[in-house]
């Protein structure tokens, strides 16, 4: 008796959530939003291109694909090689991974400052298109896209509309300096 009170509380909740875009409710994903612009994919491939970054990733791959060889080869010769000799490449694989977990560090370090970097730079234009989407669609409750919101109309949320407007403002910024 309880599970069926329960979905048919879902059921009048999740019919009912439409008429929230009435009543001003909206969400959005602001991460999402600024690193889904054309400024921001052309930044990471930028990033892509630099010399360190690209050095590291090839470094890590690297090093990965020698760290899964020598453990296919310990897998495979395990009874035939002398206790010694397995320390020794389980050591390696160790030291191996001590490296790429460096080198992780050292990638996701320049993807967070190049995400940060576009933060910064899209700030000030996100919060005025969001403030200007706002009034427009007479917004009372803008909710965080996150974890904590388990279902969302896709017809509530902005984070494409702020994706477009942050392009539009990016190109009509771009024009206006040439």
């Amino acid at each position: 008796m309880k599970n069926i009170f329960k979905i048919n509380l879902l059921a009048v909740l999740l019919l009912g959530l439409p008429s929230f875009a009435d009543d001003g409710i909206a969400v959005i994903d602001m991460r999402t939003a600024v690193l889904s612009t054309q400024a921001a994919n052309e930044a990471f491939k930028a990033l892509e291109e630099d010399a360190d970054y690209s050095s590291n990733l090839e470094e890590a791959q690297s090093l990965q694909a020698e760290r899964q060889a020598i453990a296919e080869k310990l897998q495979k010769e395990l009874e035939t090689l002398s206790q010694e000799d397995i320390s020794k490449m389980q050591k390696d694989i160790q030291e191996k991974g001590k490296d790429i977990e460096f080198l992780a560090g050292k990638i996701q370090q320049a993807q967070e400052e190049t995400a940060q970097k576009i933060f910064v730079d899209y700030g000030p234009s996100m919060q005025k298109i969001i403030g200007e989407l706002i009034q427009a669609k007479q917004i009372k409750v803008l909710f965080q896209k996150n974890e904590s919101i388990l279902f969302s109309d896709p017809a509530l949320d902005l984070t494409d509309d702020v994706t477009s407007m942050l392009d539009v403002a990016a190109s009509e910024a771009s024009t206006q300096s040439e």
